[in-house]
């Protein structure tokens, strides 16, 4: 089951029956997860761009006006003395499968895998509008991020640019404390 694979005929839909039914069954996850976490199926992104590349050099990309307001922000951040370094940005369905499918092949349960990791189909990422955010002195996902000057100048900052925190401590979506991932959200959408 845990080998399974997104066929390549048949793409993962916004829909998200083919999603929710048999990619979540393979990979052991509830099928009222949506609904128990408050996470509804996000939209997939069409178009994106590139914002820069992460500490491995891999490509980070965002949708163009996420990519904008990122970029507006990042100087912003570096005008006061800041770093913000992008470390992920959009992530498609079939790469949360991935990241899901080799957790579970390293022997970690499902249930702690969705703790810091939504399902596939319900990942901010798949919209290109969410961005994880390193800096020179963290730039791994931990929660050190949330003891950097980074990250207070983001709390302090951020929602001027149109980012918000994701995964706040105690968040209704029971994801755990996520001080680097943060969603740009289109002004005036109620996004």
């Amino acid at each position: 089951m845990v080998g399974l694979s997104t066929p390549r005929h048949r793409k993962p839909t916004n829909g998200g029956r083919w999603v929710r039914r048999e990619l979540w069954r393979a990979l052991g996850i509830p099928s009222a997860y949506a609904e128990n976490r408050r996470m509804p199926l996000q939209r997939t992104a069409r178009r994106l761009v590139a914002v820069g590349r992460n500490h491995d050099g891999r490509v980070v990309r965002l949708t163009p006006r996420a990519a904008a307001a990122w970029r507006r922000m990042r100087l912003a951040a570096a005008c006061d003395g800041v770093a913000l370094q992008p470390v992920s940005g959009f992530r498609s369905v079939r790469r949360q499968a991935m990241i899901i499918r080799n957790k579970l092949a390293e022997g970690t349960a499902i249930r702690a895998i969705l703790r810091f990791l939504a399902a596939p189909g319900c990942s901010e990422h798949h919209t290109g509008r969410a961005i994880d955010i390193g800096s020179p002195s963290a730039p791994d996902l931990d929660a050190a991020f949330a003891r950097t000057r980074e990250f207070r100048w983001l709390k302090a900052n951020a929602v001027r640019f149109g980012f918000r925190l994701s995964y706040p401590r105690r968040n209704p979506q029971q994801i755990g404390y996520e001080p680097w991932h943060w969603c740009w959200h289109e002004p005036g959408s109620g996004l």
